[in-house]
């Protein structure tokens, strides 16, 4: 089974707009700190991420299916989908107070040293894959 992180928050004040709804781009906010916490869950140091890759986002959707209100209880599920050579295609869904689909879509990254394109590491792709390894470096 894949990677995948799932954790239960409340729409924030900083995540809303002046209706008290979601505002929109801070769903990417929201992915990118879940895309951190599974990366740290499958212990992927910081240290050899910033000294050695980078992960610029080439490509990113989202569909909006039902509204999320200021302090209403969501829960968000990130998953890798596809592990491309060089990218990492996570997937995700938010899900409102009462466990029905608000939003989906993904985020596409591509693994980079010094400024290229550059084979995921057998290790990581396989934490990724969902396999245990030894050592992700």
């Amino acid at each position: 089974m894949p990677a995948f992180i799932e954790f239960n928050r409340r729409l924030r004040w900083a995540d809303a707009d002046a209706a008290g709804r979601l505002h929109f781009p801070r769903i990417f906010e929201i992915v990118e700190e879940a895309e951190s916490e599974l990366l740290r869950g499958i212990e992927w140091p910081m240290d050899v991420r910033r000294k050695h890759y980078d992960f610029p986002r080439v490509h990113v959707e989202c569909r909006f299916l039902r509204m999320l209100a200021l302090d209403a209880p969501f829960r968000l599920r990130l998953t890798v989908g596809k592990l491309g050579r060089s990218s990492i295609r996570y997937d995700y869904q938010v899900f409102d107070d009462g466990e029905e689909l608000a939003i989906e879509g993904t985020m596409t990254v591509v693994m980079l040293q010094n400024g290229k394109p550059v084979e995921i590491p057998q290790a990581f792709r396989a934490a990724l894959g969902g396999k245990t390894s030894d050592s992700i470096s």
